[in-house]
């Protein structure tokens, strides 16, 4: 059964709300999808129950926290074992410049989202730490310019 069975209009409003507005309180989300304050709030709990909500976080700006330069390094391992993807894929979450770690299929086999102070760091992390590891055969970066996220994901229509 998929995640996505049991989501109907009224979960799927809460869903967007929540996602443009974490911080909403129960009463004013009740208030905007039209139901009462203890229905919304154990809608809410069971959309986190369900997994549908995975967690709660505040967005952070990467340059307020001097990380200027973004780059997405491509990371092709020597072999494919379960222990060398999982233990590239928890050593590249230890390190304090990565944003966010993707396997992937394909030529590549990870997309390591990073950020740092500027170029000269960032040649350094690729250099000090990723070619340090021994799987690690191929890496190619890419700068990024731009990184947009949608305010909100609604269920697909079927």
């Amino acid at each position: 059964m998929s995640r996505e069975a049991g989501i109907d209009r009224i979960d799927a409003e809460i869903v967007v709300a929540l996602q443009r507005h974490a911080r909403l309180s129960n009463k004013d989300l009740a208030e905007r999808v039209g139901l009462a304050p203890s229905t919304c709030l154990e809608r809410v709990r069971s959309l986190v129950r369900r997994g549908v909500f995975t967690g709660f976080r505040a967005e952070v700006d990467p340059a307020a926290l001097g990380r200027g330069v973004q780059a997405v390094v491509a990371v092709r391992l020597r072999t494919h074992s379960r222990a060398e993807v999982d233990a590239f894929r928890d050593f590249a979450l230890s390190l304090p410049e990565t944003i966010a770690v993707t396997h992937v299929g394909g030529a590549d086999d990870f997309l390591v989202h990073v950020g740092v102070a500027d170029t000269h760091h960032l040649r350094d992390f690729a250099l000090d730490s990723l070619t340090s590891r021994p799987e690690v055969v191929h890496l190619e970066t890419r700068l990024v310019f731009e990184h947009v996220r949608k305010p909100a994901l609604e269920p697909l229509a079927r």
